[in-house]
């Protein structure tokens, strides 16, 4: 409806700009200012109408709806790409710096943009798709009258260079020192984080309030996991900075509020090195795991070679130690370690050793190494600690199991109250395998099970590459009253799985902090008969955000 009233509207504005046109008396017209200022005033509106309603993306053919990639134009109808657009979908690495003038490099090619070309919506950055994105390998047919662009490769995708340093650019935080504790897992976890906003904002994040307020019972010498780390960051309780809560001072500050808030992480469960590459090259620093043999950087092994600062490890011992891939190199000379693999190649990897370990901090370990990047982190939306004014919740801990019915789909809910007057924003969730699709349900007035049947309204839905950790925006806002009680629902495909729903469960002396008696969750095969999450000894991983009305 909304588009026939703006082809109606956009008409009249046609006729009217015939109508003023002047007449000379010998039959003929010129167009007087009237004319102009009709087109200018045309194309504002026709504008509007496109970031109102949305632009329909598709890539060689195939819709982009489903994964919510925001494409939009300015007032003079000129095409943007958002920075998440040309990242996941071309294939860009896209550096902000604190001038604010972006770099985007692809296949090679490097293309500066200046402050005053980039347009910044709901805190997004937006490139104008002029013929530089042409260099970076594609082009695009973009249809006024359709509200559409599509978009075709030229060069099959060959968007990695044969080496890459995210040093190079600025990209990379400082190098530091776990001492004698086990923390590799945090340093790690926090070095990859501060890679995100990299080369623009620089933050050293607190590797003590991570390891001693995750709700984990570990101690600070146990060591840790990237679940542990996910957790704490997106249920708000972290990053906080370095210079409020120093490491190694044994002493923590469980008051300090997050700086920064965690919308999305990835999870590469198997070992795929273009798969990495390309988490690299587009977000940040990958967070992995190898087996160092030696305790610390003042002992060898055998399997390091001190004079290059590399090191391949060929046995069968299970990974040890946590590190941060901040760039590759295919041609790296396999002479150049200790024990030769076959090929040449390495990645290049950032230790919490100090800067007197290897090459001031960094090493190269070979592509062979036995357990490098068999499971991989990457966080890709860090953002400020202002997107939602509040957090619904019940799994402190995060995923540490899942449930199914013996079927790669699932639906699962969380029941909440409201504190006071909010709207509802967004949901959150995690992802346990690649390729998942959802969708988004919300019950307003929630009185018992059955309500989540008859009461549930879609309000998005999508899907993940990639298994992780995902923020979904709902496509409506949902006021809320004070004391009233809701549900989120989602309903969830991931192929191959026979138990797609993520749990907070009890895995054993490490999650001794779990608290069950904290929430209300269900799961359901079809959607139609609901079992309590509770009663099979689990909170069901499913967050809900507000904002004070």
């Amino acid at each position: 409806m909304k588009k026939v009233i703006f082809l109606f509207l956009l008409a009249g504005i046609v006729v009217l700009a015939v109508f003023f046109l002047a007449d000379d008396g010998k039959g003929t017209t010129e167009k007087n200012d009237t004319f102009s200022d009709c087109v200018v005033n045309l194309k504002k509106q026709k504008a509007r109408f496109m970031k109102e309603n949305g632009i329909t993306v598709t890539l060689e053919n195939k819709s982009l709806r489903a994964f919510d990639y925001k494409v939009t134009v300015d007032d003079d109808m000129k095409l943007l790409l958002s920075e998440k657009f040309m990242e996941d979908i071309m294939g860009c690495s896209v550096n902000v710096y604190k001038s604010g003038n972006v770099k985007v490099n692809r296949a090679g090619v490097e293309i500066e943009y200046l402050k005053d070309d980039i347009e910044l919506c709901d805190g997004e950055i937006f490139i104008p798709a002029n013929d530089d994105i042409k260099k970076l390998g594609y082009s695009y047919d973009f249809s006024f009258k359709d509200d559409s662009v599509a978009f075709t490769n030229t060069d099959n995708g060959n968007y990695l260079p044969d080496a890459y340093d995210m040093r190079n650019y600025g990209r990379v935080s400082q190098v530091r020192d776990q001492g004698k504790l086990g923390t590799c897992w945090a340093f790690a976890s926090l070095g990859a984080l501060e890679t995100v906003t990299l080369p623009g904002e620089e933050n050293i994040y607190s590797v003590d309030h991570m390891s001693m307020n995750n709700g984990y019972t570990l101690d600070i010498s146990e060591g840790g996991e990237h679940n542990m780390s996910i957790a704490y960051l997106a249920s708000w309780q972290g990053p906080v900075l370095d210079e409020d809560d120093k490491y190694g001072d044994g002493v923590t500050d469980k008051n300090l509020k997050a700086v920064k808030h965690l919308e999305e992480a990835i999870v590469i469960k198997e070992r795929d090195d273009n798969k990495v590459k390309s988490a690299i090259f587009k977000y940040g620093g990958v967070e992995t795991s190898i087996y160092l043999e030696m305790p610390y950087g003042s002992s060898s092994s055998s399997f390091y070679n001190a004079s290059t600062s590399s090191y391949y490890y060929n046995g069968k011992e299970k990974p040890n130690h946590d590190i941060v891939i901040v760039g590759w190199n295919d041609h790296y000379p396999r002479k150049n370690f200790s024990i030769m693999p076959k090929h040449d190649g390495a990645f290049i990897c950032k230790n919490s050793w100090g800067t007197g370990f290897g090459e001031r901090g960094y090493f190269y370990v070979s592509y062979e190494d036995v357990n490098i990047c068999s499971e991989s982190i990457v966080y890709t939306r860090l953002v400020e600690n202002d997107n939602y004014d509040n957090i619904y919740q019940t799994d402190l801990l995060g995923w540490v199991g899942q449930m199914g019915f013996s079927d790669e789909s699932a639906y699962f809910a969380n029941v909440y109250t409201a504190k006071k007057d909010e709207v509802l924003k967004a949901v959150s969730f995690y992802s346990t395998g690649d390729d998942t699709s959802f969708k988004v349900f919300v019950v307003t007035d929630y009185k018992d099970s059955d309500s989540l049947n008859s009461g549930r309204q879609e309000v998005g839905k999508g899907e993940t590459r990639y298994s992780g950790y995902y923020t979904v925006d709902l496509k409506q806002d949902i006021e809320l009253k004070k004391g009233q009680k809701y549900a989120v629902i989602v309903s969830i495909k991931t192929p191959g799985s026979e138990k797609p729903i993520a749990i907070e469960c009890d895995a054993g002396a490490r999650t001794r902090n779990l608290d069950l008696k904290d929430g209300e969750g269900y799961i359901s095969k079809y959607g139609e008969v609901w079992h309590s999450a509770e009663e099979s000894q689990a909170n069901v991983c499913l967050k809900a955000f507000t904002d004070d009305k």
